[in-house]
């Protein structure tokens, strides 16, 4: 299939690809990595479009690997399970639960492709977990030059491949090791910020899995509290009626027309973003984990997000937040913050080497202000902030490499695996720092 227009979720990346390619095997993608060497055409593969950054987009070939999907095996004895790269977070985490499995953390998106959301360093909440590549301990990659390669748990290999910006190949299987299925207590309800920022830290500490939102020009945060339960213990589930109402008149169909509302009439952003604050319905259930992890996004957005030493938030937040109140520029998308572990498992995690506080800022994909993701990466870098690999910013390699320990450690492997450069974009060259 050639000259077909594709475009990421988010809409923030468009491109016009040679030919798409959509495999169904390791095999498949072999051959297809082989004629788009001999012809000379770039690579990139693609997995649910749901990256924000250009890190797909090619006039090559566009290998796209949701035919990929399905589970591969299950290994009940060590708690494994092993899915296609294409198949997508949501789908993963529900096969796991027929076998009494779960990841043992997720982020609050599930339509990610698993190949896709390790890759580019996707990750959860809660201050005694790292992000969902910290959870893999086997890969299927298929190399640039066609070899499939079984990356096991003691691999050497391993580190640079579990956040590889599909740099090093196309990732066709992945194995994670689960914990045994749990359920969440969740506690959603809305706090004055400031005290919950200055002691961001002491709550991370003293929940499973803690962050708020907070809606910019409001003095309140929407704080989501989880406690780990029990599988058994997760009660009746919420109606359908009531899960409708909450998750998507409200959370979706609501925020849809004020964002339209809010880009029609900016001056009204601000009580628009009060009413929100302090309307949003407070809450507490329990729910299997990866169904409170996880929830509906139907509201298109783009979005940019900067990891900080753990300790600094508070500091970054309030800094922040001054640059916008000073800045005059009107944001109807709320602000996220979260929080992880100190990941020792994937060199280019943004979490690489310390406890991680996280700040995610979005706008509504109809009025994507680049000023204001420009103002984030300002304050955010003095902080030593890193960029997730999957979201916007403007970093390039002669930065990165200073943020990340293992970074040229990580370019070596990728010289070592694609020495030709199939697997690349000028996205990919600038934030590698490739010739």
């Amino acid at each position: 299939m050639s000259g077909r227009g594709w475009t990421n979720w988010g809409r923030t990346s468009r491109s016009t690809p040679a030919e798409i390619v959509r495999p169904r095997s390791a095999e498949a993608v072999a051959r297809a990595l082989r004629r788009a060497s001999a012809a000379g055409l770039p690579v990139r593969p693609v997995g649910a479009a749901h990256s924000f950054t250009a890190l797909a987009r090619t006039d090559g070939v566009l290998l796209e690997t949701r035919g990929l999907a399905g589970l591969r095996g299950v290994d009940r004895d060590r708690g494994r399970i092993t899915v296609g790269g294409g198949t997508t977070i949501g789908a993963t985490a529900r096969l796991a639960n027929r076998f009494g499995l779960a990841f043992q953390n997720l982020g609050d998106i599930d339509h990610q492709t698993i190949a896709g959301a390790i890759s580019t360093g996707t990750h959860g909440t809660g201050g005694a977990f790292g992000p969902i590549a910290s959870q893999v301990v086997g890969l299927q990659l298929v190399t640039p030059g066609g070899e499939v390669l079984e990356i096991g748990e003691d691999d050497p290999l391993l580190p640079a491949a579990r956040v590889s910006l599909g740099a090093l190949g196309v990732i066709t299987a992945v194995t994670v090791q689960c914990v045994a299925a749990f359920g969440l207590a969740a506690e959603e309800r809305t706090e004055v910020l400031e005290p919950v920022i200055a002691g961001f830290g002491d709550r991370v500490a003293a929940a499973d899995h803690f962050e708020l939102y907070w809606f910019p020009g409001t003095g309140v945060a929407l704080t989501k509290t989880n406690t780990r339960i029990p599988a058994g213990e997760v009660g009746p589930r919420s109606s359908r009626v009531r899960r409708l109402v909450d998750d998507e008149l409200l959370s979706n169909g609501v925020f849809e027309l004020t964002c339209r509302l809010a880009r029609q009439a900016p001056l009204l952003v601000p009580p628009i973003n009060r009413v929100a604050a302090h309307t949003v319905a407070e809450r507490a259930y329990r729910a299997p984990s990866h169904q409170v992890f996880a929830s509906p996004r139907r509201v298109r957005f783009a979005e940019a997000e900067w990891a900080v030493p753990l300790e600094q938030l508070p500091q970054a937040f309030d800094a922040f937040r001054t640059a916008l109140r000073r800045s005059r520029l009107r944001i109807s998308f709320p602000v996220e913050v979260r929080a992880a572990a100190a990941d020792g498992s994937a060199w280019l995690s943004t979490s690489f080497g310390r406890p991680t506080g996280y700040i995610a800022v979005h706008c509504y994909a109809r009025d994507v202000q680049r000023d204001y993701f420009r103002l984030a990466e300002r304050v955010f870098r003095g902080y030593d902030g890193r960029p997730h690999w999957g979201k916007l910013h403007t970093r390039d390699a002669a930065d990165l490499r200073g943020r990340y320990p293992r970074f040229d450690d990580f370019l070596a492997v990728r010289r070592r695996l694609d020495p030709g450069g199939l697997l690349r974009n000028p996205h990919l060259d600038r934030v590698l720092g490739l010739p």
